[in-house]
């Protein structure tokens, strides 16, 4: 085994395909999430998910460690899934989630994840709010990366992750406050 990642718990094999089981099995449910989060459809963020996790296999030899593997998986996640999203309003095809159709009898992951992001409504309006903001909501309270790692996947300072989290929750508590949903 290689050291990837920064810590104890991230460590892979060498091998491309032992590693890509073990992130599929502890990064799977995550990377799904995530793209669904982005694109709001089920039947795409599965496809990106399988992208996400071919372009890992393809791209284990050159990856360095220099961070965890899920914060790495996180940032292809999001790159996949913005590629989607403009290749998505491109097209006139209009995607439905069967997960909400009747006669779904298990919980879907998404479903899982939007029970987790409170009821649904707070998940409503974080979504009202710009999309560098929602962004870092969402990675750092439903992916639980921290500051550090929501800025290399950003692509942005720590500072300026810090900040868009600070506004963040500043205009998220304002609409709240606003529908009387919190004092």
């Amino acid at each position: 085994m290689r050291p990837a990642g920064l810590n104890e718990q991230d460590r892979f094999p060498v091998e491309p395909s032992s590693a890509l089981e073990m992130m599929m099995n502890r990064y799977g449910d995550l990377v799904l999430r995530t793209a669904y989060f982005y694109l709001g459809d089920r039947h795409l963020a599965e496809d990106v998910s399988q992208e996400v996790f071919l372009r890992a296999y393809h791209h284990w030899n050159s990856f360095k460690g220099n961070s965890r593997v899920k914060t790495w998986l996180t940032r292809i996640t999001i790159n996949v899934s913005k590629d989607k999203l403009r290749l998505k309003r491109t097209t006139a095809e209009e995607p439905t989630d069967p997960g909400l159709l009747q006669g779904n009898p298990r919980k879907s992951v998404e479903e899982e994840a939007l029970a987790r992001l409170d009821r649904t409504i707070i998940l409503q309006y974080v979504m009202k709010l710009p999309a560098h903001y929602h962004e870092v909501l969402y990675l750092y309270y439903y992916s639980e990366l921290s500051t550090k790692e929501i800025a290399e996947v950003v692509e942005a300072p720590e500072g300026t992750v810090r900040g868009r989290l600070h506004r963040a929750r500043e205009l998220l508590g304002k609409q709240l406050r606003k529908e009387g949903l919190t004092s």
